[in-house]
């Protein structure tokens, strides 16, 4: 017999088993199912943000009180497989992975699924340990949650800028509107600048931005068109207003031509008339538009 008060062994692995289990399945299934019907009242990046002087406008707006044009962007830019997939885009995780492999800018593959459970229940910083944490609670908010609230709570919880978190808050800072308010552009725009919240501006931006917001504006043409955010379910109608504001179109661009090299024959030359006088060019004609990308974005 063990003396009083000095378990045995048998009985101190049954304690650390149910501790485990509560600590492993009890309590995020608990805090998930909580966070189904209550909103978030904060995340660890919040207050991560507030020590770091940056400080905390974050204010809840229901999604059937949002402007449907803020989804179909939302959609359009970081999931456009939202609907079809259970948390995890396999595909674009592949390609992000493979464009990692070749070097340049770190691309990922996380869907709005996998944002919304980092950002709600996790730390920012990149680990295989949070990696792991991330897809459990994916699994966990895709089967208790459902497509509508992670969307819901993915719009009100990411980080759009120094202390504004949701487009609610954001909406608010950069345009004086609420969220149910925002135009087509505007969501288009605030969207735009979730890769880097911090660096990137949604008024008055740089070419990385407005390039991209005005790729993401033509994109949620396509998602509102072909219904890709049905899963969604039941969204506020659109206004008249609305219906009117012509979708952003997406800036046309005009290639240089790739230099001549030696590889490449030179056409011969036309014969050239030295009486002839040299033909006029036309005043008016205009220089056509060319887009460069970039170096550094934004």
């Amino acid at each position: 017999m063990n003396p009083k008060g000095n378990p045995g062994p048998w009985r101190l692995i049954r304690r650390l088993a149910v501790a485990a289990f509560l600590l492993v399945v009890v309590a995020p299934v608990g805090l998930t199912l909580f966070y189904r019907f209550v909103p978030p009242p904060f995340t660890i990046l919040m207050v991560q943000r507030v020590f770091e002087g940056k400080g905390w406008d974050y204010r809840w707006r229901s999604l059937d009180r949002m402007s449907p044009a803020l989804v179909q962007a939302a959609i359009a830019a970081e999931d456009a497989r939202f609907c079809e997939h259970n948390g995890f885009d396999f595909e674009a995780m592949e390609k992000a992975w493979k464009n990692n492999q070749r070097g340049g800018r770190v691309k990922g593959g996380s869907t709005i699924s996998q944002q919304t459970a980092k950002n709600v229940f996790l730390w920012p910083a990149r680990s295989y340990v949070r990696k792991g944490l991330e897809a459990y609670f994916t699994v966990l908010i895709e089967t208790l949650w459902g497509k509508r609230r992670i969307m819901e709570v993915y719009l009100n919880v990411a980080e759009m800028g120094a202390g504004t978190y949701g487009v609610e808050a954001a909406s608010r800072r950069y345009f004086g509107v609420s969220a149910d308010k925002v135009t087509r552009a505007q969501a288009a725009r605030l969207v735009a600048i979730l890769p880097n919240p911090l660096k990137y501006r949604a008024v008055k931006p740089g070419k990385y931005v407005a390039n991209r917001s005005r790729r993401i504006g033509a994109a949620a043409g396509t998602v509102r068109n072909d219904g890709l955010a049905a899963c969604v379910g039941k969204m506020r109608r659109q206004t008249a207003a609305e219906k009117a504001e012509p979708a952003p179109q997406r800036k046309p661009t005009v290639r240089r031509p790739a230099p001549e090299t030696k590889a490449d024959p030179l056409p011969p030359a036309e014969p050239v008339d030295a009486a002839a006088p040299p033909a006029p060019e036309p005043a008016d004609a205009p220089a056509p538009e060319v887009f460069e990308t970039p170096q550094t974005s934004d």
